[in-house]
């Protein structure tokens, strides 16, 4: 079961006052921590143990998720300021579009001059 984040009566975060080894019974209370990952959305958390699974293999995502690679930055870069990490938006624009034409240059999508064309327009 998931632990409640957010309070269903007024939305407030809801705090951990109490932990309890299942095994031997020992209960702990106190006001704990929470991780900065539980309060992420389901479909974001799926996506965070996809990528781990997969050893943050970008191609191994797309793969198993059926999304493209820039959709698979775009949910990576959203994860990691969900996380609370700075992300910069523009650098990791650049750098996804010009993986993104290397790799149709790769495949045969793009034939050389079109590939340098693209890359000179970034």
């Amino acid at each position: 079961m998931k632990i409640i984040s957010r309070c269903p009566s007024c939305n407030s975060t809801m705090v951990i006052r109490e932990v309890e080894c299942p095994k031997c019974g020992l209960t702990i209370r106190g006001t704990f921590d929470r991780e900065n990952f539980m309060d992420l959305p389901d479909g974001m958390l799926n996506f965070m143990l996809i990528f781990i699974k997969n050893r943050g293999n970008i191609k191994e995502v797309e793969k198993e998720l059926d999304i493209s690679y820039p959709t698979v930055r775009n949910k990576l870069d959203d994860l990691i300021e969900l996380l609370g990490f700075p992300v910069s938006r523009e650098q990791e624009d650049y750098k996804s579009a010009r993986l993104e034409i290397l790799e149709k240059l790769g495949s045969g999508e793009l034939s050389a001059t079109e590939a340098a064309e693209r890359l000179k327009r970034l």
